[in-house]
């Protein structure tokens, strides 16, 4: 998949390619899914009550996730093209103090393998990095890849298979039409639900904190800024779920869209990261796709 910028020149960043899973090209990181073969520029609208300042409290929630400290997540996220829709899960632990995580994340088997053969990648979030542990593609078993996710044109939103919960939450930053949807029951607790929209460079404009180059890099790389999200807080204002939809409409099939879920648990959970050693990274030549 191209993601074409609104400047005219296309930016490889989100590949897709028929039974390939993750993919990571030369030099670029492209990526993810199969397809089968008081935030500047936000113009706010809060039009609900307790959303009389539903946009605010959107807005700030990864305030309230800094403050957490830790959490559990899950992940997943689906390309939907016509009738076919394929998912890509993980789970694992965050801490929004560092910016970083692990998580274990299944792909789909390809055709012609028995469910469950492929192995989980291992993937270790890190502040301007992606980590990847049993990628494929001619990496060693024992090597990790690593991805600049500054250089990648979605900022890593999507290309990964999984969105960092930081940036997921950051991306919130630049929420407009809010509206509130009700309260609901989530894992056992009472969320309050949201539904609006995010604009990427408003939010990239409002934050300052680990999430921001990320988030530059996706203003630069999405064919809109425009992100439909649906989220839902806890009584102390902490993010439990949120969903967002990327649209892509430049390069690829009519009709593909990618929806990325993160959810949050276990606040306050152990966390640690240990980032791989320089000499488990792989530097040698990684092919373009899986076989």
């Amino acid at each position: 998949m191209v993601v074409q910028d609104r400047r005219g020149g296309a930016a490889a960043a989100v590949g897709v390619a028929c039974g390939t899973g993750l993919v990571v090209g030369t030099g670029l990181a492209v990526g993810l899914l199969t397809t089968g073969c008081s935030p500047n520029g936000a113009a706010a609208t809060d039009q609900a009550s307790p959303g009389r300042f539903a946009a605010a409290e959107v807005r700030r929630s990864v305030d309230a996730l800094l403050r957490a400290g830790t959490a559990q997540v899950r992940t997943a996220m689906e390309t939907a093209s016509g009738g076919t829709r394929i998912a890509i899960r993980g789970t694992g632990g965050y801490d929004f103090r560092t910016g970083s995580g692990e998580l274990m994340v299944v792909l789909p088997d390809p055709a012609g393998m028995p469910a469950g053969g492929r192995q989980p990648v291992t993937e270790i979030l890190a502040p301007g990095a992606l980590y990847m542990k049993n990628r494929g593609a001619g990496v060693p078993a024992d090597k990790w890849v690593r991805v600049d996710t500054g250089q990648l044109a979605d900022g890593n939103l999507v290309t990964g298979g999984a969105t960092d919960p930081l940036a997921a939450a950051e991306l919130l930053r630049g929420a407009r039409q809010v509206t509130y949807a009700g309260d609901e029951r989530l894992d056992g607790v009472t969320v309050r639900h949201y539904r609006g929209v995010t604009d990427i460079g408003a939010a990239a404009r409002a934050t300052s904190g680990r999430a921001k180059p990320a988030l530059m890099a996706a203003e630069k790389g999405f064919t809109t800024d425009d992100v439909p999200f649906d989220a839902y807080f806890d009584e102390q204002g902490r993010l439990r779920k949120v969903r967002q939809r990327f649209h892509f409409a430049n390069g690829v099939p009519k009709g593909v869209s990618v929806t990325s879920t993160t959810e949050l648990y276990g606040f306050g959970a152990k966390a640690k990261v240990r980032l791989p050693d320089e000499p488990d990274i792989y530097t040698g030549k990684i092919a373009s796709a899986m076989p």
